[in-house]
């Protein structure tokens, strides 16, 4: 195996192994700084190690039994010689846990982020960094916000959760309903940024996270099977990763919705969803969120031909989803349904009332760019476009905007 070849090997290891090995240690240690400090040695040792000795055979189990030690050595330095390193030592005397024993790990690490003692923001932030494995300014990029100052609110929120002495286990059934909420949030994030990975370091589609974000949800569904964000949530899901098969390109470009290849989406999960669609309709509560924006997907996928959308009825769910969720992201993307109900014009005019607030948001310059083009104003949708391009960091979506731009001439 060649030395790129191990460093991808590393690649792939960190991405399915990194919340596991945290949540373990997390739990053995009760402590989120050592878990993601000693995680994060370990993973640098592999990097160090493996290009010479070889990918080990199993390496989540060389992960966590590396890690083991790296946090014992770290609690040692510190002088902390009670009964959590006599715990501790004794685990690590243990043959790791087999990798079946994800699920529990993760949703407890989960759920005690998620803790309701912690601002909703703040749980979101510090679960995509301790469970995600998101980078800070991944998470950062999904705020909207600075890397330093995302930076200070996931250290802030671990030494709350370390002070109040919050314990990692799963909640009890009556405690769920405080923290679903921002569970959701987080799994939501996940997902995006699977879907559409934020940064240029990475793959522009990274299938692990968007999976793992689904199997996720559907282990939070089974715990509230009636709660109808959830169920929205996992619809939304569904009908927006039937559509990953034709969304990059061979030459890895990013390929829009309108000019995608219905015949390569999911239709097994565009059935899923659109069931769950139903069934919350069928409910007759009050939509959340999650379900509007799935009701929003299942209109783009019952749709055979781009031509055949209604979009009225997109815009009417944006209305909706508005008056539910009322951010200027949410507003962007009503925005640019309602081009093409009413026209550029008006979509135009609805987007520049968002720039104080998305200007540092590469989708809005994006959407600025093509109601430009689209009007024949050419030379402000070049410079739209370049904005955008200067701002994206996704590969696939970089290669996009460029071939527009130049296209312009």
């Amino acid at each position: 195996m060649s030395e790129l070849d191990v460093h991808e090997a590393i690649t792939q290891v960190h991405r399915a192994e990194w919340a596991r090995v945290v949540a373990s240690l997390a739990r053995r240690f009760g402590d989120l700084d050592v878990a993601e400090e000693a995680a994060a040695e370990a993973f640098a040792t592999a990097v160090e190690r493996w290009p010479a000795d070889g990918v080990p055979p199993n390496p989540g189990a060389w992960l966590t039994t590396t890690a083991n030690r790296r946090a014992i050595d770290r609690l040692r330095r510190e002088s902390k010689r009670g009964d959590k390193q006599k715990e501790a030592q004794m685990e690590y005397d243990v043959p790791p846990e087999p990798l079946g024993a994800v699920d529990d790990e993760r949703l407890r690490l989960i759920f005690t982020c998620c803790h309701p003692a912690l601002a909703m923001e703040t749980r979101v932030a510090l679960t995509l960094r301790m469970v995600g494995g998101l980078t800070v300014p991944e998470i950062a990029r999904a705020f909207l916000v600075q890397e330093t100052a995302m930076g200070q609110r996931i250290t802030r929120a671990k030494a709350k959760i370390k002070a109040a002495r919050i314990p990692y286990r799963v909640p009890a059934a009556e405690d769920l309903p405080a923290r679903v909420s921002g569970v959701l949030a987080v799994l939501f994030l996940v997902f995006n940024e699977g879907y559409l990975a934020t940064g240029p370091d990475t793959d522009p589609v990274r299938h692990e996270l968007t999976a793992e974000a689904i199997r996720l949800t559907r282990l939070i569904r089974g715990l509230l099977p009636h709660d109808g964000e959830v169920a929205g949530l996992l619809a939304l899901m569904l009908l927006t990763e039937a559509r990953r098969p034709a969304r990059i390109s061979a030459s890895g470009e990013l390929v829009s919705l309108d000019q995608q290849d219905r015949g390569a989406w999911d239709a097994a999960m565009i059935a899923e969803g659109h069931r769950l669609v139903r069934e919350r309709l069928a409910a007759g509560q009050a939509p959340g969120r999650y379900q509007i924006l799935a009701a929003i997907n299942a209109v783009h996928t019952s749709a055979r031909d781009v031509r055949d959308t209604d979009w009225s009825q997109i815009v009417a769910l944006y209305n909706q989803l508005i008056r539910v969720d009322p951010t200027p992201i949410v507003a962007l993307n009503r925005a640019i349904a309602v081009a093409e109900l009413d026209g550029p014009e008006v979509a135009l005019a609805a987007v520049d009332a968002l720039d104080g607030k998305l200007a540092g948001y590469h989708a809005y310059h994006a959407t600025r760019a093509d109601l430009l083009r689209r009007m024949g104003r050419s030379q402000e949708s070049r410079a739209a476009y370049g904005k955008a391009i200067e701002l994206a960091g996704n590969t696939a979506e970089v290669a996009y905007l460029t071939r527009r731009r130049d296209q312009l001439g």
